[in-house]
């Protein structure tokens, strides 16, 4: 039936592909469906208006009774469905796919002609898109000869290429290039397609973390248009590209059946760009023109497995949403589970993809054995599962369910040889009426909480998970937004020398000036940027501004000792392979001395580092910069990382400092730790000073140097400015 069903599908691509508008396609559409399903009638309603039919039920027939009705339902800007009847059998749920699949490439089919439609109803008007007649025609042709290759099953690359470089002509740009997510790895992409990139750089363009993709990564994760119009000063610049002098950018995201899959970027060299909202059209123009190829592409590839997956022989997404719609079409209440892997990646990276392979058919195995002979257990992409409990199932039946496949995927797995542990995180949701879109959005929240709450458990969906989500995805798009529009700002705290009183130097801590919502303090949006990577080019700002303010002030304390700068990093920063190379950037752009940065590190970080984080805190130390454990005595505190790491500094957390003259034991421990740093020659800083008596005890028990509100508050570059220079000598 798979096999039978591509070439349904191919024969169906080709009939609609050769009209030449959309009438014709149409027409052709309903005819190749009935004869592919063997139906009697068929017709496609657009818009609530029936524009093309075949056939008619025989006369004395009642459709209601003696045909067996099917539709397919077809988006776009006008949306409508595909319907087909016949006499006698029922439509399978293989056939239902096969005509869902048709209603897809007809939906992509009339999107195509409908842009050539509009283009040429633009240039027999003699509208002006990208500035006379002659270049809209260009624009024209242009997308015209990528339809063509598109519907001749020209291979993909070319395809992508004629894009890439059509887009760099019609924009009278000397750069463009297509970057796609990888199908293993969804959170790096590669460089597939470019013009105007040296050698050099293609090399360093494979498998790009997204954070660390400039202006493409950003499109990507925020799914919008990106613009820079001064590349060179943005904070989301690749440092490459930047010494290759790529003056401006615009990136526009691409989509393969609705999501996102990679980004679509031009650039030139000439100078700083403003894009207007011409240059943007043209760009979405294109970009729409590579989802569509990528679509067509994977359209047939689904074919292939339309009905189950491949790897591991459970139902495929479209077999799966079938039943579901069977389900709620037949039953009083439909319940989901949604199962995905906690430690795949892991197990896939550490052991290879055959490995991964093997532990996904394990899982499947599996998760089919706790299941009843009506359920249904689907793949529906890399490590993720949904299980479908038809027939009325309530939450009292899908529990169970939930604890059965969590007990049985924490047993061990044998993978060649190697004996692995896992665990999952399921959300469980239940409907009589949402139907399975929505049914599947609830189990998918569900299962988002679990893996918050701390992984291998299951949760069960509740409405104000809806409330808390969407909460949470307006904050990271504002996140995003203000990574390009430079809304953070830094505030600096004086760390003081506490026999002397001297300032000694400053800790960086970061505020988010939202327009609307004011001040936005670090610990209400530093977990969602480590979690969406945004931290990368957040970090990156703060270090090189940092460094920049620091050498600033420094340059006017003349014989003065000068200031050292204290910056947070978090592990997200420190798994980036470029981590060094972008402190030694900073330094060397400012003109700070290495030994005035110190870089703050948590003790978590240090004990749950792998060896690639000892090799990166190396590389830095090597630059001359010095190291300090943050919040020390809150964590792990061990003298095995201590001795290991190649630490400078360690700051004692504020919780003992505030217990230091009421609490004997707190006050013990504390002596203890400025002991330990003595002993080890570290530096140590007291963090949270808030009283004279504080300070006293501290100093008395040698502590060397100290923060807090006693001296100052975090401060404005402004304040900073007045507090180290009270005479009001300007910069």
């Amino acid at each position: 039936m798979g096999m039978l069903a591509t070439q349904q599908l191919t024969d169906f691509l080709s009939a609609v592909a050769d009209r030449p508008d959309g009438p014709a396609a149409q027409h052709a559409a309903v005819e190749c469906a009935a004869r592919a399903l063997d139906a009697q009638i068929a017709a496609l309603v657009i818009d609530g208006e029936m524009v093309a039919s075949v056939g008619q039920p025989a006369p004395g027939d009642f459709v209601g009774d003696d045909y067996a009705i099917t539709s397919a339902p077809i988006g776009g800007p006008t949306p409508g469905r595909l319907l087909l009847g016949r006499r006698g059998a029922q439509f399978t749920d293989q056939e239902i796919c096969l005509l869902r699949g048709m209603a897809r490439v007809l939906e992509l089919s009339l999107q195509a002609l409908h842009v050539t439609a509009a283009e040429r109803r633009r240039a027999q008007e003699n509208v002006r898109l990208v500035g006379s007649l002659q270049e809209h025609q260009r624009l024209l042709d242009h997308l015209t000869r990528v339809q063509r290759l598109i519907a001749r099953r020209a291979p993909l690359d070319q395809i992508l290429d004629s894009i890439t470089a059509g887009a760099a002509e019609l924009l009278n740009v000397e750069m463009a290039s297509l970057n796609l997510l990888e199908r293993d790895d969804r959170s790096v992409g590669s460089m597939v397609s470019s013009v105007g990139f040296a050698p050099d750089i293609l090399t360093r363009m494979q498998r790009v973390p997204l954070p660390s993709a400039g202006a493409a990564g950003l499109a990507v994760m925020g799914d919008e248009l990106v613009m820079v119009e001064d590349y060179a000063g943005s904070p989301i610049a690749i440092p490459d590209v930047v010494r290759s002098r790529l003056k401006a950018v615009m990136a526009v995201p691409v989509h393969e059946n609705g999501e996102v899959v990679g980004a679509l970027t031009v650039g030139t060299y000439v100078g700083p760009r403003q894009w207007d909202k011409t240059a943007q059209e043209v760009l979405r123009a294109f970009a729409e023109h590579v989802s569509l190829a990528l679509t067509d592409v994977q359209t047939l590839e689904a074919m292939n497995q339309a009905f189950h997956d491949s790897l591991t022989g459970l139902a495929s997404r479209a077999l799966f949403l079938t039943r579901m719609e069977r389900a709620f079409a037949t039953s009083t209440g439909v319940a989901v589970l949604f199962v995905d892997l906690d430690r795949f990646k892991v197990v896939n990276d550490s052991l290879g993809h055959a490995a991964g392979d093997l532990l996904l058919r394990g899982v499947a195995e599996r998760i089919q054995a706790c299941l009843r002979s009506g359920d249904t257990a689907a793949r529906l992409g890399g490590d993720e599962f949904a299980v479908l409990l038809p027939n009325g199932a309530g939450i009292e039946e899908a529990v169970p369910v939930a604890k059965r496949i969590l007990e049985s995927l924490r047993q061990p797995f044998d993978l060649a040889g190697k004996e692995t542990f896992i665990s999952c995180s399921i959300g469980v949701a239940y409907s009589v009426t949402s139907g399975p879109e929505e049914l599947m959005v609830r189990a998918d929240l569900a299962m988002y909480h679990a893996k918050k709450q701390g992984k291998d458990r299951y949760e069960i969906f509740e409405p104000e998970l809806q409330a808390t989500f969407q909460a949470g995805l307006q904050l990271e798009a504002d996140l995003r937004r203000a990574v390009v529009r430079h809304e953070f700002e830094l505030r600096y705290q004086p760390i003081v020398h506490l026999r002397t009183g001297e300032i000694t130097g400053l800790e960086a801590l970061i505020r988010w000036q939202h327009p609307e919502r004011g001040v936005i303090p670090p610990l209400d949006f530093i977990p969602l940027a480590e979690e969406t990577g945004m931290i990368v080019p957040i970090g990156e700002w703060v270090l090189r501004e940092a460094c920049r303010q620091a050498a600033t002030w420094n340059a006017r304390r003349d014989s003065q000792h000068p200031l050292s700068v204290s910056v947070n990093l978090s592990a997200v920063q420190l798994d980036q392979p470029n981590l060094p190379a972008v402190v030694a950037s900073a330094l060397a752009n400012s003109g700070l001395p290495a030994t005035s940065l110190i870089i703050e590190l948590t003790e978590s970080l240090l004990v749950d580092h792998r060896d690639s984080t000892l090799h990166q805190l190396e590389q830095i130390k090597e630059l001359g910069v010095r190291l300090a454990i943050d919040d020390f005595g809150t964590g792990y505190s061990s003298l095995a990382y201590l001795r290991r790491f190649p630490v400078d500094i360690i700051k004692i957390d504020k919780s003992f400092v505030d217990d230091v003259g009421d609490e004997p034991t707190a006050a013990a421990l504390t002596m203890g730790i400025i002991q330990l740093g003595q002993a080890l020659s570290l530096s140590t800083i007291a963090e949270g000073i808030e009283d004279k008596f504080q300070l006293t005890e501290l100093t008395d028990g040698n502590c060397e140097l100290g923060q807090g509100y006693y001296f100052a508050e975090p401060l404005t570059d402004i304040a900073t400015d007045e507090l180290l220079f009270p005479t009001g000598a300007s910069s």
